[in-house]
C-alpha cells in the first residue's frame, strides 16, 4: 500500500501551481474544471512518483490557525537527496523570498531537515 496522492484546497491556483513547479520541478497536467461545482485542480508529479493535487472551490473556507499549528494536515515532507541538496534548496528559496520557518538542521529524531512556507502559508518540509 502507499499514499497515491496528497490534495490541498488552494486560494490562488494558478499561482499555487507555478510555485510547486518552479521551486520543485513539478510537472502539472492538463487543469480539469468543473462548472457546476465551481471547482478547478492540477495534479502534479514529482520524481519518484510523488503527486500533489492543488484543488480551488469558492465555497471552501480557511480555518484559523497556522498551518502547522491545527489538526489536520501538519505539513508535506519533500525529500530532496542529501544534507546538501538541503541546504542549497533553502538557500534558493530564501533567494526567491519565500519564508524559512526552520532553517537546515538535524532533528532529535535523527531527520535533516528545514522548514519553509508555501505562498498561502502550507508548512513544507525539506528533508534527505
Amino acid at each position: 500500500m502507499k499514499i497515491e496522492h496528497l490534495a490541498i484546497w488552494v486560494k490562488d491556483l494558478e499561482a499555487m501551481k507555478r510555485f510547486y513547479c518552479q521551486q520543485f520541478d513539478f510537472k502539472a497536467g492538463e487543469r480539469y474544471h468543473n462548472s457546476k461545482r465551481g471547482f478547478s485542480s492540477y495534479f502534479l508529479s514529482g520524481e519518484g512518483g510523488a503527486r500533489l493535487e492543488l484543488m480551488q472551490q469558492d465555497d471552501v473556507e480557511d480555518a484559523s490557525g497556522p498551518r502547522g499549528k491545527r489538526l489536520g494536515l501538519a505539513h508535506i515532507a519533500i525529500s530532496v537527496g542529501s544534507e546538501k541538496a538541503v541546504d542549497q534548496l533553502t538557500e534558493k528559496l530564501r533567494s526567491a523570498g519565500v519564508k524559512i520557518l526552520g532553517e537546515p538542521r538535524r532533528t532529535g529524531d535523527g531527520y535533516y531537515e528545514s522548514v519553509i512556507e508555501d505562498p498561502e502559508g502550507n508548512w513544507v518540509e525539506l528533508t534527505v
